[in-house]
C-alpha cells in the first residue's frame, strides 16, 4: 500500500464522515416570536412571565438592549449552540447596526441551557460573565425543579451585568480562568451527534482506522511510519463518539499498545520471515494479503483488491450549561 493511496483513502473517508457529522442532527423549527418569552416548554409561570418581560422592557427603554427567553420542549437532537444560533438570526435580536440582543433558552428535556449574546455586547456580557450566570444563578434552582426562579434569577444577572451592576464578570473571572479548558471539553460534547447516530459513525470509523492500525502493526517496514500517520486520527475522531476524555482515554491506548504489540509481533516466527522477504524478494504474504516493497513503501492486496478509508471531524464553542 503506497503512502500517497493511503491518504487518498483516509482522505475520502473523512470527507464521507465530515458529511455524516453535518447531518446527523434533525433540526428543530424555529418558533414564532410572540413575545419577551417564549415559553413552548411550558415551565413558566403567569407571574415569572410577567417579571421576564418587566425586567426585558425596562432594559429595551433604558438602553435599547433587548433580552428574551425562550423554552423548548426538545431541540430534536440539535446542539443547543446551533439552534440559539438559528433562533437569533431568525429574530434578528437587538438594534441594526449594534447587535445590542440577548437570548435564553432553555431545553427541559435535555437538561440544557444557553445565552446567546449578539455582537455588540459582548465585551460587556462576557462568555466569562455569561457562563457564571449559568452556573451560580440559573443551574442551582434548575436542579432543585425551580424552572421560575432560575429563569428569573438568570434574566436579573444578566440585567445587572448589562446594566454594570453586577459583578459576575469580575468577580468571575478568576474562576472562568481556572476551569477554561473543563468549559472548553463540556461545549465541545455539548455538540456531539445523538447515540444512535454515535454508534454508526463510531462502527464507521473505528473501523477505518482500526483497520489501519491492525495493517501497521501486522506489517514489517511501514507500520511504524503508520503509528505515526495515524495518531493525530486517533486524537481526533474518537472525540465524536465518546468525548474528550474518551478521546484521550483510547489515544493513551493506542501510543503505549501499539508499540508493544509490533515488538511482541516481530518475535514471531511468521513476522521474521515476512521481514526476510520484503528484503530478499520484495513480496510476501501476511493473512492471505500479498505485501510488497517498492522504493521503501508497501502496498496490500487480496485478489486484487486494495485497502482505503478515513474518518470525520467536529468542533463547537460557547457558553452554554446542563443541569
Amino acid at each position: 500500500m503506497s503512502r500517497a493511496h493511503a491518504f487518498r483513502g483516509l482522505g475520502r473517508a473523512l470527507a464521507l464522515a465530515a458529511a455524516l457529522v453535518a447531518t446527523a442532527a434533525s433540526a428543530a423549527d424555529v418558533p414564532y416570536l410572540s413575545g419577551r418569552v417564549v415559553d413552548e416548554a411550558g415551565i413558566l409561570s403567569p407571574q415569572a412571565k410577567q417579571t421576564i418581560s418587566r425586567i426585558s422592557e425596562a432594559r429595551e427603554k433604558a438602553i435599547g438592549d433587548q433580552i428574551v427567553v425562550l423554552t423548548m420542549k426538545s431541540l430534536d437532537g440539535e446542539s443547543i449552540e446551533g439552534f440559539a444560533t438559528r433562533v437569533f438570526d431568525a429574530w434578528k435580536l437587538g438594534q441594526k447596526g449594534k447587535d445590542n440582543g440577548v437570548l435564553v433558552i432553555v431545553a427541559p428535556s435535555e437538561r440544557k441551557m444557553r445565552i446567546e449574546v449578539g455582537y455588540g455586547l459582548e465585551g460587556t456580557l462576557t462568555d466569562a460573565a455569561a457562563s457564571r450566570i449559568i452556573r451560580e444563578a440559573m443551574t442551582p434552582k434548575f436542579k432543585a425543579g425551580d424552572f421560575d426562579g432560575g429563569v428569573v434569577a438568570g434574566v436579573e444577572a444578566i440585567d445587572e451585568t448589562l446594566g454594570g451592576k453586577g459583578d459576575w464578570g469580575s468577580a468571575g473571572a478568576s474562576s472562568a480562568s481556572s476551569s477554561t479548558s473543563s468549559r472548553a471539553f463540556s461545549d465541545i460534547e455539548s455538540q456531539m451527534p445523538p447515540w444512535p447516530m454515535r454508534i454508526l459513525l463510531g462502527a464507521f470509523i473505528f473501523g477505518i482506522i482500526g483497520l489501519f492500525t491492525v495493517i501497521g502493526v501486522m506489517t514489517p517496514g511501514v507500520g511504524w511510519f503508520l503509528y505515526v500517520f495515524l495518531i493525530p486520527f486517533w486524537a481526533m475522531f474518537p472525540i465524536i463518539i465518546v468525548g474528550v476524555k474518551g478521546a484521550l482515554v483510547l489515544l493513551g491506548i493506542y501510543v503505549v499498545g501499539y508499540p508493544i504489540a509490533k515488538i511482541i509481533l516481530s518475535r514471531q516466527e511468521w513476522y521474521a520471515k515476512a521481514a526476510k522477504d520484503l528484503k530478499t524478494r520484495g513480496s510476501t504474504s501476511i493473512g492471505g494479503f500479498v505485501v510488497s516493497s517498492r522504493g521503501g513503501s508497501s502496498s496490500s492486496s487480496s485478489g486484487g483488491g486494495g485497502f482505503s478509508g478515513g474518518g470525520g471531524s467536529s468542533g463547537g464553542g460557547g457558553a452554554s450549561g446542563s443541569w
